[in-house]
């Protein structure tokens, strides 16, 4: 039951920070608006970080806030499948929660806002090009390296890193995430980070709100999900897992 406490309130963490930066750049009259792709990528990465400590300290050890890293971990034996359906629902509902207090910060602004696909950009991801194909593939190959290169951080040639500075390392992998294959889609890379706000969204009363683009909510979940599963079979074939 901690670990499952630790991956909700975790993922809520995550999700406050990383939503809320993007309500902070969008949101009409806000004062963040206009800061630009930078300040998101280094809201998000600063997010995880947040996340992973806040859940460790509630009692997670692994701390993943993700579906794909959940995956990833449940190949090598760290969970069993029950546990990683049970994990991932966790942290899909502290994703929920999470959204529902950035839209709670954020109350006056929602009304303010005319742009509805700005207001659900908030929330959840969506294409700049939008291209299944193509859209899939960009959420496969970042949650790719996202699994692959936390895998290579705590590999055993890199030595044991101090207690504690895991989530730094890791959180500055998200900001170069966001910064080198954010772009097309707006890097996902985690289903519980799109569908717990895309949620949220859905059953909020946001003042203004549109449709919850449910035609495309599919491939942050399933993109993700295989990016991490690939990852596994590459880093087990070179022994690195």
């Amino acid at each position: 039951m901690d670990n499952l406490l630790g991956e909700f309130v975790g993922t809520l963490v995550l999700v406050v920070f990383g939503c809320g930066v993007c309500a902070n750049m969008t949101l009409t009259k806000s004062k963040g608006v206009g800061g630009g792709w930078i300040c998101i990528a280094a809201g998000w990465g600063f997010a995880v970080t947040l996340g992973v400590y806040t859940a460790t300290a509630f009692g997670a050890p692994q701390g993943d806030l993700n579906p794909a890293v959940t995956l990833g971990k449940m190949f090598v034996g760290i969970y069993t499948p029950v546990q990683f359906i049970v994990t991932s629902a966790a942290q899909i509902i502290g994703g929920i929660c999470g959204a529902a207090i950035v839209w709670l910060a954020y109350l006056p602004h929602w009304g303010e806002t005319k742009d509805k696909p700005a207001k659900l950009g908030i929330f959840c991801t969506a294409p700049a090009i939008r291209n299944s194909f193509a859209n899939f593939l960009c959420e496969f190959i970042a949650t790719f390296f996202l699994m692959f290169c936390i895998w290579m951080i705590f590999a055993k040639p890199n030595g044991t890193l101090p207690a504690g500075f895991g989530p730094y390392i890791v959180g500055i992998l998200i900001w170069a995430l966001g910064l080198s294959l954010g772009g097309p889609t707006g890097y996902a890379m985690n289903p519980a980070r799109d569908l717990g706000p895309r949620i949220a969204h859905a059953i909020l009363p946001i003042a203004g709100k549109g449709d919850s683009d449910w035609g495309y909510a599919w491939i942050p979940v399933l993109g993700p999900l295989c990016g991490a599963g690939f990852a596994y079979v590459i880093a087990h074939f070179w022994g690195i897992v």
